[in-house]
């Protein structure tokens, strides 16, 4: 039996020390760019699915302040529920939906398409829910224009939404995609996010000083109620804007934290 020098051997055949050795990996993809591919992945698959459902959303919560325009005249009662409604569209599809859809992607198995590619876990949580929250925009900006006009309310200072949507949203977010993906059922999931949207319609748009003192501690646990309030500071003639920066910092803390529970939650489900 003869022996080959490996130098001798043509290219592209390989010795078997070499056919032995696992094959090297390609690198990872960065966070940031593969965000950006799952964003736009998401936005695309949900476009038609979700528009339907934000319309819900938006005339759901226009239907609650044209029924509370019966009973709250004005004041601190009539910016609570303009607030709460407007945060409430936010809730519904980044909580609600949310969870539903991490529920069933975990059930059909969809996660292991996921786990296959080099994509990090936070990539894959934070485009889900930057996806979902984009489509809140519209219907959240319908609600407070009409509540507004509904009670009175001025218009200047709307604009504090665009802070208010995706702190707000990337709270309920992570919080609706942790549900979806800790929960060991889609129907349980699908329970969970609905149960949490009830609890910010009740605890959001209801005015808080009619609520009993237990009630209003369970509001204060809420990440959507520091929206609201930042959002209903600013209905008054010269807002306190220190107390809505300091809600809108506390929803940026929940959100952070939130998400980083998703992303945990994702890792935990996709290697099982």
């Amino acid at each position: 039996m003869s022996v080959v020098p490996a130098g001798a051997l043509p290219a592209g055949v390989l010795t078997a020390e070499e056919a032995a050795r696992p094959a090297a990996l390609g690198p990872r993809a960065r966070l940031w760019p593969a965000l950006a591919a799952v964003y736009r992945a998401q936005l695309s698959r949900a476009r038609v699915a979700r528009i339907p459902l934000l319309f819900v959303a938006t005339f759901q919560s226009v239907g609650i302040m044209i029924l509370m325009r019966g009973v709250v005249d004005g004041g601190g009662e009539a910016r609570a529920v303009v607030a709460g409604s407007s945060v409430l569209v936010v809730a519904f599809v980044a909580l609600n939906l949310l969870a539903q859809y991490f529920g069933q992607l975990r059930a059909s198995g969809g996660l292991d398409h996921y786990a296959t590619l080099p994509v990090p876990p936070a990539a894959v949580v934070l485009g889900a829910a930057g996806a979902y929250a984009s489509f809140t925009v519209p219907g959240t900006a319908v609600t407070a224009v009409v509540g507004c006009a509904l009670f009175g309310l001025p218009l200047a200072h709307l604009w504090i939404l665009a802070a208010v949507i995706p702190l707000a949203g990337a709270a309920l977010a992570g919080l609706g995609a942790a549900l979806g993906l800790l929960a060991p059922r889609p129907e349980l999931a699908t329970l969970l996010g609905q149960l949490g949207m009830s609890a910010a319609l009740l605890l959001g748009v209801l005015p808080p000083e009619r609520m009993p003192e237990a009630v209003r501690l369970a509001r204060d646990l809420l990440p959507s109620t520091y929206g609201v309030e930042a959002v209903a500071r600013t209905f008054v003639p010269h807002p306190d804007w220190a107390h809505v920066l300091g809600d809108l910092a506390v929803c940026g803390v929940v959100g952070v934290i939130s998400l980083a529970v998703a992303t945990w939650a994702y890792r935990r489900a996709a290697v099982r």
